[in-house]
């Protein structure tokens, strides 16, 4: 693992051997040639993210503008009794009958007792089925939604976007301006071996539920 380490290094010391001291990231212009915009409508982003969502072994599912009852019932049929919560999840969106705990600063550890997590996102992304979450409001920390077995994420379809560089300036405030960590969650975590040998919940929740909430405002 060293001599590989080394190895990486030498060659990326090389790689920048040219490049002059000053040189700062923005002193070179970068080809930006790629689409920007989406020309599809809104409920065909909405039809395409929830297609790709589900091609990621994500459980999909669209809901009225009663979001609290929707996932009450998620929480019965997934066996949650504790769930966390970012502190801004609007009220409108948390179930009866759970114990909800708004996270304000809960460790790994603390994260590690609860049996699910229940967030909102910054964007989704049509092409890619990818949820985006910013560190912040009803997306929260980047932490909360990594521990606990199971997310369940409330997608509004205003928050659906159709390309990727749509997603990223969605976001860019929360990176530039706060420095912010980025979460891309495309399905529930998971990892194959060599022989491909698939093992969901390595490095995150081993089961990821979409609520479409179609009715509400963003």
């Amino acid at each position: 693992m060293s001599d590989a380490r080394t190895e990486i290094l030498r060659r990326v010391r090389g790689a920048l051997a040219d490049v002059p001291a000053a040189e700062g990231p923005d002193d070179v212009a970068v080809a930006r040639d790629y689409r920007h915009h989406d020309t599809a409508s809104p409920s065909e982003r909405v039809d395409r993210f929830e297609q790709r969502v589900s091609d990621y072994r994500a459980t999909v599912r669209r809901v009225g503008a009663d979001v609290s009852v929707a996932v009450t019932q998620a929480c019965r049929e997934l066996g949650l009794r504790r769930v966390a919560v970012p502190v801004d999840l609007p009220g409108g969106w948390r179930p009866d009958a759970v114990e909800i705990v708004p996270d304000a600063g809960l460790s790994a550890d603390d994260l590690d007792q609860f049996d699910g997590a229940l967030t909102g996102c910054a964007a989704a992304i049509a092409d890619t089925g990818t949820i985006v979450l910013d560190g912040q409001g009803v997306s929260g920390r980047r932490v909360l939604s990594l521990i606990p077995d199971h997310h369940i994420c409330i997608v509004l379809p205003e928050r659906i976007v159709g390309l990727v560089p749509e997603a990223i300036v969605r976001v860019a405030e929360a990176v530039a301006v706060r420095g912010l960590p980025i979460t891309l969650v495309s399905g529930p975590s998971a990892s194959s071996d060599i022989e491909l040998s698939r093992v969901e919940g390595v490095h995150g929740p081993r089961h990821l539920l979409v609520l479409i909430a179609e009715g509400m405002d963003a």
